[in-house]
């Protein structure tokens, strides 16, 4: 049987699962597209408090580009600043740090 060894040689064999919310798995997917990393890693790296680098490419980049064109969107159709949902508000602070740190 061939094992399958992540890039550092490490066999990751264990399984951990956990449910979330709609809300929690959007914001989920939008984070682990802007930080160009696998879910897996991503995940990984922030339950071992491991900082997150955003290394540019043109994936990074397309999702930078779409989320910007889907806040905008959003942005556009407030009255006023209270009504942002947590999902986005949360997205355009993880952008910001992004751009940030570019």
């Amino acid at each position: 049987m061939n094992k399958n060894l992540d890039k550092k040689g490490r066999w990751r064999n264990k399984t951990v699962s956990f449910r979330m919310s709609e809300e929690e798995t959007k914001l989920l997917d939008n984070l682990v597209s802007l930080s160009g990393l696998t879910k897996q890693d991503y995940i990984i790296k922030r339950l071992l408090c491991k900082d997150i680098v955003v290394v540019g490419n043109t994936r990074v980049y397309k999702a930078l580009k779409n989320y910007m064109e889907q806040i905008y969107v959003e942005l556009k159709n407030l009255s006023n600043g209270n009504e942002i949902d947590d999902v986005t508000l949360s997205t355009i602070q993880f952008i910001g740090r992004i751009l940030k740190d570019i």
